[in-house]
């Protein structure tokens, strides 16, 4: 089963010419999750994935940079004629704000779900389950968290066929959990199979200062996303307006042991290489993407989850545009993150 995550956008608070605003896709299957709407995420989307019909939307908190794509979105899929439901899910305040927009939006031929999450609170599907937790940003906000549930152990061929299993049939009947009758009996699946397999896990932080709640959900993760919107030198700020910084991100991934660390919600004020030096002397398993980079996540027996990084763009004229020089608004604070 494939997993993956596309990062429609990486920015916080503002766009810069290469980032947009707070929007990440996970894809596991042929089931699609998108994790925040920020301005622009349809577009984000045209580029990379096409305006699919995606089922379920999650936010983790109602400020601006996280929600202002769902107007447009909501109405696109309209005009298009969806008809499918959406589920949109988030924390309390999401209701408010969709009949607030009600009169932008318009009327959608599609049923439209919104489901405000009191957290903890766990969410079943069919071979995983999506956990909602509170985290630490001033107001009502969430992380999620992505598990699926345990696979079969390993198969012995070589044990089975000593035990009278002839290759076939009863091969698959085995790693299905079903006993079968072999030539000296009858043969049970935990007689050829090893012990449980877990299957993997993705945790998504949101907006947050790093908490226990977060520590506790990302224990062993095989991917933590988490935000940066501060570099060290600014570690006061971070505090004061519930962020985090690179570093704090990579001391929390290293706590809970999580296998890659993927910082997200980068400000305009760093370059981006600064923000991945800062977490990498803390953690090297660090990954700074960029919009439309893929994280592909294979089973841990499989190896390690790999960035695919998006085709290389030409950067705008006058230079980078992520980053914003240190005598510019955003350096003296007329813009901060939110």
């Amino acid at each position: 089963m494939e997993l993956e995550i596309l990062f429609l956008g990486t920015a916080g608070s503002v766009p810069t010419a290469r980032r947009a605003l707070p929007a990440t896709l996970v894809r596991r299957g042929g089931h699609r999750l998108l994790i925040d709407c920020g301005e622009g995420t349809q577009r984000q989307l045209l580029r990379s994935e096409g305006l699919v019909e995606i089922p379920e939307i999650l936010v983790t908190h109602l400020h601006a940079d996280h929600v202002l794509g769902l107007p447009g979105l909501l109405k696109t899929w309209g005009l298009l004629e969806r008809a499918t439901p959406l589920v949109v899910r988030g924390p309390r305040g999401l209701a408010s704000l969709l009949r607030a927009l009600r009169s932008v939006v318009g009327r959608v031929p599609y049923e439209v779900v919104v489901e405000e999450i009191d957290p903890p609170a766990e969410f079943r599907y069919d071979g995983w389950r999506l956990g909602a937790f509170a985290v630490d940003h001033g107001v009502a906000a969430l992380g999620y968290a992505i598990v699926e549930d345990e696979r079969p152990g390993q198969f012995d061929p070589v044990r089975a066929q000593e035990l009278g299993v002839a290759p076939g049939p009863d091969f698959g009947r085995l790693q299905r959990g079903e006993t079968v009758t072999g030539s000296k009996g009858p043969v049970k699946p935990e007689q050829v199979m090893g012990p449980p397999r877990p299957g993997r896990k993705l945790v998504f932080s949101g907006d947050t200062r790093p908490c226990e709640l977060l520590r506790a959900a990302a224990w062993r993760c095989d991917v933590l996303v988490h935000e940066a919107t501060f570099a060290e030198e600014d570690r006061s700020r971070a505090r004061k307006t519930r962020h985090s910084t690179a570093r704090e991100a990579a001391e929390l991934a290293r706590e809970c042991e999580a296998r890659t660390l993927v910082l997200t919600h980068l400000s305009p004020r760093y370059p981006p290489k600064l923000l991945a030096e800062e977490a990498k002397a803390v953690f090297a398993t660090t990954l700074v993407p960029r919009d439309f980079d893929r994280l592909e996540v294979p089973f841990p027996e499989r190896g390690k989850p790999r960035l695919v990084e998006h085709s290389a763009r030409p950067a705008p004229a006058g230079g980078n545009a992520d980053f914003a020089p240190a005598s510019s608004d955003l350096r003296a604070g007329s813009v901060g993150p939110q």
